[in-house]
């Protein structure tokens, strides 16, 4: 049977750590910076694959079109949470395409059969969140032109 610390106990733990008064706000602060570390590498993640993948290019450029054209349009609310999923579904998609990618290459050289296969994968997983998201394109803007 699962039994909680009492608020004696945790007080008592506390002491024998010997935690300031003010840990409450240095843990923050470092969680903070821990957090803004986080994002600066995120960022350089998402730069450093954008300049080397042609396919996020591409991926980035139509969906900034979709979304100009939704501007121009005035899409519905929902049409706009439906556009903007798909994009970033597209974009998750081609991001963990590159990644595996990555992985795959360091685990095991091009010529490996299953790091062929890993690659192939990936890359219709990239296809099939196209496809969907042209077709939901289709289902968005069609009407504003019928």
């Amino acid at each position: 049977m699962l039994s909680f610390p009492r608020k004696r106990e945790s007080r008592r733990r506390a002491a024998k750590t010997k935690i300031p008064a003010c840990a409450g706000m240095t843990n923050t602060m470092i969680r903070i910076k821990r957090l803004a570390k986080s994002f600066k590498y995120a960022f350089k993640g998402l730069s450093k694959t954008f300049k080397e993948e042609q396919n996020l290019k591409i991926q980035t450029f139509f969906a900034i079109l979709a979304v100009l054209l939704a501007l121009y349009l005035k899409i519905e609310r929902v049409e706009w949470m439906f556009l903007i999923f798909v994009i970033g579904l597209v974009i998750l998609m081609e991001l963990a395409n590159s990644a595996v990618e990555r992985i795959t290459d360091v685990l095991k050289p091009r010529l490996n059969e299953f790091v062929k296969e890993i690659k192939d994968i990936m890359a219709a997983a990239v296809m099939v969140a196209s496809i969907i998201s042209i077709i939901i394109g289709l289902i968005i803007f069609l009407p504003y032109f019928i």
